[in-house]
């Protein structure tokens, strides 16, 4: 199935414009998982059966797994296992390089480990792109706006009269635009609106809420279409710190979840 095809059809049938980013540190994991074999896959497993019900897809961030080596990978491996085929996954990996080297990580990730989409870096142009949109029913999500404070750096410099972030997206969207969606921070308001009034049919991945303390009020008003997902991390996956088994943790950790979703879509019916 075409990504495009099953981020719409995961928005509708769950309901939810949520995704939970799996962001495990291993010293953030309650003590009674830390004698499993493998906590980090532990974590992951009890947080995707948590919140499952309430989100439409999952990111993580490859450098928490990264960092753990053999068990890290050991830990995707187990999580896209775990996660519904219906919903999204992202590999919030952030590559690009020349594109012999791209496709290196394009088979690890999009072919070995099965991740549905990736964040790309667009500095290095269209070849560093490249070996990822060729892959078929495959999605990258571009680096646009991002959330840090370091953003205003090089994002907002001025290209022939425009922001290097536009020049970004119209060049993005020209390499292939049925496989192609931006990451916006949620800080970035008044650009978020004028990026989904420009393009209506192309989705976006905004981080920034939750423990980022952006305004989901002013993002989720901000937005003139509704092909959007909002991550958030720390907020949903470390609210359980102290719970003591499985169950506290699963109780805890679904109803953040459920919150998290019902206060996206509490403003967006606000806003109709």
């Amino acid at each position: 199935m075409h990504f495009s095809r099953k981020f719409k059809n995961a928005l509708r049938e769950t309901g939810s414009h949520l995704i939970v980013g799996l962001d495990t540190d291993i010293n953030r994991i309650p003590e009674f998982l830390k004698t499993e074999v493998n906590p980090i896959a532990a974590f992951n497993d009890l947080v995707i059966k948590a919140t499952k019900d309430y989100t439409c897809g999952y990111k993580l961030n490859i450098a928490f797994y990264e960092r753990d080596t053999e068990r890290g990978f050991a830990a995707i491996k187990a999580a896209i296992a775990a996660i519904p085929e219906n919903l999204i996954t992202i590999a919030d990996a952030k590559r690009g390089d020349i594109e012999n080297t791209t496709e290196l990580y394009a088979q690890a990730f999009l072919d070995e480990l099965k991740f549905d989409s990736i964040t790309v870096q667009p500095y290095m142009g269209q070849d560093s792109a490249r070996p990822f949109l060729r892959r078929k029913n495959k999605f990258v999500w571009i680096l646009a706006l991002t959330s840090n404070y370091g953003a205003n750096d090089f994002q907002f410099l001025k290209v022939n009269n425009k922001t290097l972030w536009e020049v970004v997206v119209e060049k993005a969207l020209s390499w292939n635009d049925h496989k192609t969606g931006f990451v916006f921070g949620a800080s970035h308001t008044r650009e978020i609106a004028k990026m989904t009034k420009n393009f209506p049919e192309v989705p976006l991945l905004i981080p920034g809420i939750g423990a980022q303390k952006g305004s989901l009020e002013k993002t989720i008003n901000s937005l003139n279409h509704s092909l959007f997902v909002i991550n958030q991390s720390r907020s949903i996956i470390y609210s359980a710190p102290k719970a003591q088994n499985a169950e506290e943790f699963i109780s805890i950790v679904s109803e953040a979840a459920k919150n998290a979703r019902d206060e996206i879509n509490g403003f967006l019916m606000l806003k109709k």
